[in-house]
Order: C-alpha cells, then sequence, then structure tokens
C-alpha cells in the first residue's frame, strides 16, 4: 500500500463519533478554516448547494440548546467547533425559484440556453425520477440529503488533521429550531435544521472500531 492510501485509511480509522471533547483544547485556525473549505467545496445534487452552515461560537446559545440536543450535550460543552447544518426548503428548490436562478445564472454562469434546458432537467428529475413534490417535506429532506455530503467530508478533513468530529441528529428538530428563531439566527421560511456536529479533540480513549466485513457490504455484479 502506497503512502497516501496508507494515510487516507488512516484517518477513517482515527475518526470515530467522539463523546468526549477536552473543552481546554482550541483547533487552530487554519485548521478550522480547511474544515470549514472542505464543506463548502463538498459536491451536492445539480450543484446547487442547498445548505447553510451555521458556526455557533456563542455560549449562552450553546447553553440554550443543551436541553433540546441530547446527543449533542458534549459538543456544545466541549467540541472547539460546532456547526449547524440547514438545508433549503421547497420554496427555493423549485426549477423557477429565484435561489436555482441565482445558482445557474450568477454562480455557475451557465449561458441562457443551458438554463433553460437544466431547468428543464431539474423539473423531470423532481416530479419524475424521485417524485419530490408532495408536500413540503420531500425536497426538504433531499436537500437534507446533500448536507451529509459536507458533513462527512469536514469529518473526514479533520479526521486527517487528526481533529475529531461527532455527528449529531439526537436532538428536537423543533425546539432547537424555535430556538434559533427567537434570537433571529433562522429564517424557517427558506430554511430547517438538518444535523449538527462538533469538532474539537478527544478526552477520552477511542473505542474498537467495529464494521461489518466487506464481503457483507461489497458486491460485484
Amino acid at each position: 500500500m502506497n503512502t497516501k492510501n496508507h494515510e487516507i485509511l488512516e484517518a477513517f480509522q482515527f475518526r470515530y463519533a467522539c463523546k468526549k471533547f477536552n473543552a481546554g483544547r482550541e483547533i487552530p485556525k487554519e485548521d478550522f478554516l480547511t474544515i470549514l473549505e472542505a464543506g463548502r467545496l463538498s459536491p451536492s445534487s445539480f450543484g446547487f448547494e442547498p445548505w447553510k452552515f451555521l458556526i455557533l461560537k456563542n455560549q449562552t446559545l450553546k447553553d440554550r440548546l443543551f436541553p433540546v440536543a441530547a446527543g449533542g450535550q458534549n459538543s456544545l460543552r466541549g467540541a472547539s467547533l460546532f456547526v449547524i447544518y440547514l438545508a433549503r426548503k421547497k420554496i427555493d428548490l423549485l426549477p423557477e425559484s429565484p435561489y436555482i436562478s441565482r445558482m445557474m445564472k450568477d454562480v455557475e454562469k451557465l449561458p441562457d440556453a443551458v438554463i433553460k434546458g437544466k431547468r428543464d432537467f431539474f423539473s423531470h428529475f423532481q416530479k419524475d425520477d424521485f417524485d419530490l413534490l408532495d408536500g413540503e417535506r420531500p425536497l426538504f429532506d433531499w436537500a437534507c440529503k446533500q448536507t451529509y455530503i459536507a458533513m462527512a467530508n469536514m469529518m473526514t478533513a479533520a479526521a486527517l488533521l487528526k481533529i475529531d468530529s461527532c455527528p449529531i441528529e439526537g436532538f428536537n428538530r423543533a425546539a432547537a429550531e424555535k430556538i434559533l428563531i427567537d434570537e433571529g439566527i433562522l429564517d424557517p421560511v427558506h430554511f430547517g435544521i438538518s444535523v449538527m456536529a462538533g469538532f474539537g479533540y478527544r478526552d477520552e480513549v477511542q473505542p474498537v472500531k467495529t464494521r461489518l466485513p466487506a464481503s457483507e457490504v461489497i458486491e460485484e455484479i
């Protein structure tokens, strides 16, 4: 195995869901920015980036979230970097929405003919391929899937830097969103909370990593 292959697999062996962070150890700024950039540069379906990353530094706000985020309580009190991943809602993800138009015209800088073709294809994808237009939830859930790609890339980048992480789904979404709405941080028309994650340095012994054997999860056809 060459050096690069070894480094990659070593990072995946290093990474686990850290349950106890060292609250006194801060992530260096350069590493902090690298982790965030790994998220920003992550792929998303159609390249539409249906996300926003909230970097939570305010301890008073963390304390307000503490009772409603049982799965992330140690991260809220110990992690150096705490991220709340927001996903866009249906209003922003319909093919004709201002957000999708801006992404294609101003961000991707596509010519008008290409924009029309991509918009038509996106519409077909929503209506016929993935059946995403029945109510508000399907498109939001589709956007949430994209945030998990960004979060995973951020955790892998952190592991390559020997920084620990913990993905967090153990929270009451409605209660957490209300706190952010009350603080004027979350616009509930356009965004909802998808997932959270803490990053920092472990203050515990890493448990043994357990996985199903490759023969059970990998099949060549």
